[in-house]
């Protein structure tokens, strides 16, 4: 099979180039069948602007990969007639990404004041709405600072359950990709689902009589802020810091944490120009720093550690680092099979479980590890919907099926961790 050689001489090595829009935008998708296909694909991503949404990097692809990425409006005939050129079978998944972004809002302004469960809401509504609950179920909520981001932005958790005596607790992180925005919508209905509920549901009376839910509904609060900001970049993914002499910004937090952090030498995670880039340093971002600070502090009472992501519909545990399997797999394969189960009852959504290495890809310094590492046996990761139609645009009508069916799925691991981990 012969390839077509490519004038990698036409284009300049590039840098991500910030845009607030991204009209005639077009995102790929490729399954890759051959190392050719393979090969083509590294050779093309070093030297045409295209952004991975799926895997996390081009660095991740293997033969079998389906991969997902979007290529701005003056680059897209190009990389389709390559793609056509060299027999890469390719779908198109977004004609034009700035429709889908708007899209996303129900197909209309997004232009509501209120703070809601069933729609996306911006740092600000979100940080209001924290203060509000807390003060609204004061024996059931409290709002715990932990830190400062980058940009001086205070973070909060919301801690989840009544008062009565020592308990377990399951600390739960949301919003650590700024682009992922299904995953702080979840967090949001976690905690009103819990408040709601309290007294009128046994499942979730039992777990808050017996139980503490530490909830951090952004964690990357100054990526997330940045999305939504009209001169930033609604495919924003890291965290806002300026770590390097480069003119890059941003440490993808979940590469950031201190568990085999420098387990991976390649030199992609090392680029500050990469979206995985994991920092100067193991901990180095104020972000990471304020979460690792408060689970040390609490770390007697918490036994389970649930982060939300999207997208894939995967429900992972340890290890990520590692192809070795976890001292406690069996165990956990067996917690997120239940859970899996439990989630599609509700509307029949297929997901994959398993350890984040065999499952979806190697990768180092995440939270998940890390929490796994400090003693907390029962972590769990999910990639909520869905598998590539939307992306990391899933519309405002998919937040509550995918909030309801994720809930049963949280419930169940809850309910595993208060009755059978001592």
């Amino acid at each position: 099979m012969k390839f077509i050689i490519l004038l990698w001489g036409l284009f300049v090595a590039p840098q991500v180039v910030l845009t607030s829009r991204f009209d005639r935008a077009k995102v790929f998708r490729v399954n890759l069948q051959n190392e050719h296909q393979v090969n083509f694909l590294k050779e093309l991503a070093s030297k045409v602007q295209i952004d991975i949404w799926r895997p996390d990097s081009v660095h991740e692809i293997v033969v079998g990969t389906s991969v997902d990425f979007q290529v701005n409006s003056d680059q897209t005939n190009y990389v389709q007639t390559m793609l056509e050129q060299n027999r890469t079978p390719f779908e198109i998944l977004f004609h034009d990404l700035q429709e889908e972004i708007e899209k996303q809002f129900d197909g209309g302004k997004h232009s509501h004041n209120k703070h809601s469960y069933t729609r996306y809401n911006n740092w600000e509504k979100i940080a209001a709405w924290m203060e509000r609950i807390a003060k609204k179920y004061p024996k059931l909520v409290s709002q715990i600072e932990i830190g400062k981001t980058y940009e001086e932005r205070t973070m909060y958790l919301l801690k989840v359950g009544t008062e009565s005596g020592r308990k377990k607790a399951i600390f739960m992180e949301c919003g650590a990709h700024a682009r992922e925005w299904i995953s702080p919508a979840f967090c949001q209905w976690f905690v009103k689902q819990a408040v709601t509920r309290y007294g009128n549901d046994k499942v979730m009376t039992k777990l808050l009589d017996n139980m503490n839910f530490y909830v951090l509904p952004v964690f990357n609060i100054d990526g997330y802020a940045w999305t939504w900001n009209k001169a930033g970049d609604r495919m924003w993914r890291k965290n806002r810091a300026n770590t390097s002499d480069s003119d890059c910004i941003g440490v993808d937090l979940n590469r950031n944490f201190n568990l085999a952090w420098d387990s991976d030498n390649e030199r992609y995670v090392q680029e500050p120009c990469e979206e995985i880039y994991r920092g100067p340093s193991a901990g180095s971002e104020p972000e990471t720093k304020a979460l690792t600070n408060f689970i040390r502090n609490h770390i007697s009472s918490i036994k389970g550690y649930i982060c939300v992501h999207s997208y894939s519909q995967m429900l992972m545990f340890p290890y990520g680092y590692t192809e070795k399997q976890a001292p406690n797999h069996d165990a956990l394969n067996e917690v997120a099979k239940g859970a899996v189960n439990a989630l599609s009852s509700l509307y029949h959504t297929k997901y994959t479980y398993g350890a984040i290495a065999t499952t979806i890809y190697s990768c180092s310094g995440t939270s998940l590890d890390w929490a796994y590492g400090e003693g907390i046996k029962y972590a769990f990761v999910f990639e909520l919907r869905d598998l590539g139609r939307h992306g990391f645009l899933l519309p405002e009508t998919k937040i509550r099926p995918t909030c309801k069916e994720t809930m049963l799925a949280v419930q169940y691991i809850a309910n595993h961790i208060l009755t059978s981990v001592p």
